[in-house]
């Protein structure tokens, strides 16, 4: 073996050389881990933001979302309400119109009756 100190020296040289790119790796590795522990951190935070902030447009929609169906089915119901009331309402006039046609009719028919005692069956006036 070749056991000369000016051999050791070159090679406790190049292991200390090493041992210093190694730590320099090593402190570079720590620093990079502890960025992405920060901005795990931080993406976690975002994320847990954006839930709350989705969660409050959600339930903030439906609440929005349910008035509005209120709001329609109230008009709805006043729009049935008055449509009932216009159909009565046509419903009472025909039953009126009914009636006065059936008036109208008896005292058409009355006329003729008047027409023929006076003209008679023939159509010629007597005397």
């Amino acid at each position: 073996m070749n056991d000369q100190p000016s051999d050791w020296e070159s090679r406790i040289s190049r292991l200390e050389e090493e041992v210093r790119d190694l730590r320099t790796r090593t402190d570079h590795t720590a620093a990079d881990a502890a960025a992405a522990r920060i901005l795990a951190g931080a993406a976690d935070r975002d994320v847990s933001e954006f839930k709350t902030e989705m969660r409050e447009f959600r339930n903030h929609n439906t609440q929005l979302i349910n008035a509005l169906s209120e709001q329609v089915n109230g008009r709805i119901d006043q729009v049935n309400g008055r449509i009932d009331q216009l159909e009565n309402k046509v419903d009472r006039g025909f039953v009126e119109m009914r009636g006065k046609f059936d008036q109208l009719a008896g005292g058409q028919q009355h006329i003729v009756e008047l027409l023929t005692r006076v003209l008679g069956d023939d159509g010629k006036q007597q005397t």
